[in-house]
């Protein structure tokens, strides 16, 4: 299946920890930048079967850019 979105960045990963309650989930991925998170509803994650090890396409649309001043 094809899809279609607005999101330009797209990096490639892997599952390395989930961690679910009822309601929400935070699902880690190891990339070729570092490691990077999600969170988003258990249900979500249930559908997509997502399970440690499995290779995915994280698609990255920001709404917010925070300004970090190094000191």
């Amino acid at each position: 299946m094809t899809m279609t979105y607005g999101a330009r960045n797209k990096i490639k990963g892997k599952v390395i920890d989930v961690k679910s309650d009822a309601i929400m989930s935070q699902v880690k991925f190891e990339t070729a930048s570092g490691e990077m998170s999600s969170v988003l509803t258990t249900e979500s994650v249930e559908d997509m079967n997502l399970r440690v090890g499995d290779s995915v396409e994280l698609v990255i649309k920001a709404i917010h850019v925070l300004p970090v001043k190094h000191t």
